[in-house]
């Protein structure tokens, strides 16, 4: 037998430990430049029950890393919060378990920092006002990642009311200074006015706006979720993702006008956005490398501090043993 010290990383070794916005948005342009050098396979998903969901993530970072990952992401109706989700970290150098890591600090912030670089990448010029639907954890840490990605600039967030939500929000914000607020009542006067939307919401069981007139010529669409958007398929300009797995199965896939992955533009492939008029979809679904990434990075910052729990895991050595 032999013992192999594993780290047991808990929401709040995670949360406090120093990492800012704006090293998680340093994270995913990382994590999205590195993409063509990984293997990372789909996400499995599985449905137990209505929309709920338990999607497995596995990804194998470049070998310089030397490092393994696999991510449970769920989401279970009437679950508090709704989204959950584990993180296994492996040496793949010698198959040794590393860390178990609690995935919900790492899934919302990875997110909102990829929604936050997508509106770096992909707004049209002079744009400096976000609408948000779908107010809880993804949101918020969209909104630090934006926030920390554009110093010295006045923001306003554009927030759809929802029961007590878009109070929340704000109240959660009022402490920057460069940040205004509206509160939008109905749904069509929040799509119209909107330059940039940041759709957070996790369930949708039709279109939001079905008014495709609606959306303002030089839109930037961003559905984290990707539900309740589909009509803007078929008539966006440009459609980016983070992977085209994630999306090649839509129904409209085939009809898209023009599609890339999101890689492609950081790595200077793709010139993204062209024109101030283009309305232009981003599609991340989320990426298991994203997560590798951030486990990694967060095991490397915490792998010696003696004050983290952790357990020591014996592995049988002998060749044969039944």
């Amino acid at each position: 037998m032999t013992g192999n010290r594993v780290l047991l990383l808990q929401h709040h070794d995670i949360a406090g430990a120093g990492i800012t916005p704006g090293q998680c948005v340093d994270w995913v342009v990382d994590s999205f430049s590195m993409k063509y050098n990984a293997t990372l396979p789909p996400k499995i998903s599985l449905h137990p029950q209505g929309d709920d969901f338990f999607n497995t993530m596995p990804c194998l970072l470049p070998e310089c890393y030397g490092r393994f990952a696999m991510k449970e992401v769920y989401r279970i109706e009437g679950r508090e919060p709704a989204l959950g989700s584990d993180i296994f970290l492996y040496d793949s150098k010698n198959g040794n378990l590393l860390a178990i890591l609690d995935g919900d600090w790492i899934t919302n912030m990875r997110t909102g920092a990829v929604a936050a670089l997508s509106a770096r990448l992909f707004k049209k010029s002079g744009t400096n006002t976000y609408s948000f639907i779908g107010l809880g954890n993804t949101a918020r840490a969209a909104a630090l990642c934006i926030i920390a990605d554009n110093p010295g600039k006045q923001l306003t967030f554009r927030v759809m009311k929802y029961k007590d939500q878009a109070q929340s929000f704000i109240e959660r914000f009022k402490c920057y200074d460069n940040v205004k607020f509206k509160v939008i009542d109905e749904i069509n006067d929040f799509v119209a006015g909107a330059e940039i939307l940041i759709s957070c919401i996790t369930a949708a069981r039709g279109l939001i706006c079905d008014d495709n007139s609606l959306y303002q010529p030089g839109m930037l669409l961003i559905p984290v979720h990707t539900r309740g958007f589909q009509n803007c398929d078929l008539f966006f300009d440009k459609i980016f993702g983070d992977d085209t797995g994630h999306v090649q199965g839509f129904k409209y896939f085939s009809r898209f006008k023009q599609y890339d992955e999101l890689s492609h533009v950081l790595l200077s492939e793709n010139p993204g956005r062209e024109s101030d008029d283009e309305r232009i979809i981003c599609y991340n679904i989320g990426l298991g490398l994203h997560d590798a990434v951030f486990a990694s990075r967060i095991y490397d910052m915490l792998s010696n501090n003696e004050g983290i729990s952790s357990f020591e895991q014996d592995k049988e050595t002998s060749k044969f043993w039944i």
